[in-house]
């Protein structure tokens, strides 16, 4: 089994670590590999980010369907471009947001969200009640650290962890979900230090991916999510006209 983990920002370094995240948790027999798109942000902070992000990841799943990729994981907490690469997709495509929500679901009665930006936060409410799961989620909370900085601020671990304690003790949540794919190594140790469950949403949308490839399920083609029908597009994005026919 093949699953590509897409990073739709073009930080590699970040890329790196998503991917080792990934293959932690993939069973024997699966290989995971992680990748950034040849254009985009750096990170994505806003909703402009998020905007012009979407062409390289579509580009990266149009690559995976010509190697023979069985299934796809979006590794941005505002799942980027998801409804669009499950249309042209053959295999299950999972958004870390999507997973971490629903993994975190079944843990307890609620949880808490805590992520980077406190500008992000409005998007993360918005998936939470598009995933069904805004009863559940009690609350989001911003560390104010950039995306970026997850990477090189020394002091980037204990700031996370002291907004998920905070977030625990604000909210009476009984799980964290980590709102950003550059958290991921620190799923671990915020965990320990919590005790309480902490849900990281590259390894849940990994899991997630694996489960459906090896249950034979995939996005239905009936309606909604069928492949898009051909026409052209101008100027920069006319490569993305060329016609895009699902895997059987």
């Amino acid at each position: 089994m093949r699953i590509k983990v897409v990073n739709p920002n073009t930080t590699r370094s970040m890329t790196a670590t998503i991917e080792a995240c990934a293959r932690t948790v993939a069973g024997p027999g699966t290989d995971v590999e992680a990748v950034s798109p040849t254009m985009g942000p750096a990170s994505i902070e806003s909703h402009y980010d998020e905007a012009l992000a979407v062409p390289g990841v579509l580009a990266e799943i149009a690559a995976g369907e010509e190697a023979g990729v069985d299934g796809y994981v979006i590794a941005c907490f505002g799942d980027p471009g998801l409804d669009a690469a499950r249309e042209i997709a053959a295999g299950p495509v999972v958004g870390i947001a999507e997973a971490a929500m629903h993994a975190a679901a079944l843990l307890g009665r609620g949880f808490s969200v805590v992520t980077t930006l406190g500008r992000t936060t409005g998007r993360t409410w918005d998936l939470a009640e598009r995933y069904g799961l805004r009863r559940s989620c009690l609350g989001v909370h911003a560390c104010e650290l950039p995306v970026l900085d997850l990477e090189t601020d020394p002091d980037a671990r204990k700031i996370v962890t002291e907004a998920c304690f905070e977030a625990l003790d604000s909210d009476g949540s009984d799980a964290v979900v980590l709102g950003c794919a550059g958290m991921a190594d620190l799923c671990a140790h915020i965990s320990e230090e919590l005790g309480a469950p902490v849900v990281d949403g590259v390894a849940a949308a990994t899991l997630f991916v694996q489960s459906l490839v090896t249950l034979g399920l995939r996005t239905g083609k009936r309606g909604e999510f069928a492949v898009p029908p051909a026409k052209p597009y101008a100027g920069l994005l006319a490569p993305f006209a060329r016609a895009r026919t699902a895997r059987p």
